[in-house]
């Protein structure tokens, strides 16, 4: 039997890269995915991929920069399933790579409500939901830059670095609950943001999305007993 069979999964940024692929792992080991973005046509892509081996998928277009959307999205999915097992959050953006001086106040905001808010939204608005699973799973995507001051990567790497901090203080939290929280450092992937970010960089050289989907679904098993910690793919 399939190791996620019968759970139920969100996903951000579910519509290309790293989340699209969790999403396609999820389905094929059994899981009903809810598979959340901006961009419709990114979405039906995965729901194609998922479809295509025989999984399920519910398609959700949302902004996760929105709170009412979330907000909504953990409605539906209270009313629909009554519970929810796992949440990947995994929605990010890049910004701008500037002198922080440099950076404008739209950009800092941009950053810091995807990669950081939207996070905190998650857990304020599913926390309940994932209560009420046997054994409910939520996982952060973060980065190696939460840790490392480079220059020029200041609002993509103090959001990071925020949200190491936040999923902490949840897992924290939840000690002594069934729920177990965890972060996901994916390393360097083939990714558009990637690409965005190191457009000199031969893409050929780093691991599809697909190669690293291993750690999400070890985080996401009945069994997994770690919590609270900070997992790197290398």
């Amino acid at each position: 039997m399939p190791s996620l069979s019968g759970k139920i999964a969100l996903i951000t940024g579910a519509s290309r890269g790293i989340g699209a692929a969790v999403a396609v792992r999820f389905a094929a080991e059994g899981a009903h995915v809810i598979l959340a973005a901006r961009d419709v046509k990114g979405l039906e892509a995965t729901d194609d991929a998922i479809r295509a081996k025989g999984g399920k998928a519910t398609l959700v277009p949302c902004d996760v920069r929105d709170s009412s959307l979330i907000e909504d999205l953990a409605r539906q999915v209270g009313e629909r399933f009554g519970h929810l097992d796992i949440v990947v959050g995994n929605a990010g953006v890049l910004g701008e790579l500037a002198p922080l001086a440099d950076i404008t106040p739209d950009i800092w905001a941009q950053v810091m409500n995807v990669n950081l808010t939207a996070n905190w939204q998650l857990i304020r608005c599913f926390d309940a939901l994932l209560k009420k699973s046997t054994a409910g799973r939520a996982m952060f995507v973060t980065s190696g830059l939460s840790e490392t001051a480079l220059a020029y990567w200041g609002p993509y790497s103090a959001s990071k670095a925020g949200l190491d901090m936040l999923v902490k203080i949840y897992a924290a939290e939840n000690a002594k609950t069934k729920l177990k929280i965890n972060l996901i450092d994916p390393g360097e992937v083939r990714t558009r943001m990637h690409a965005q970010a190191m457009p000199g960089q031969n893409p050929e050289e780093l691991p599809l999305p697909e190669a690293i989907t291993d750690i999400f679904v070890k985080l996401a098993d009945a069994n997994l007993k770690e919590t609270g910690k900070k997992f790197y793919v290398r």
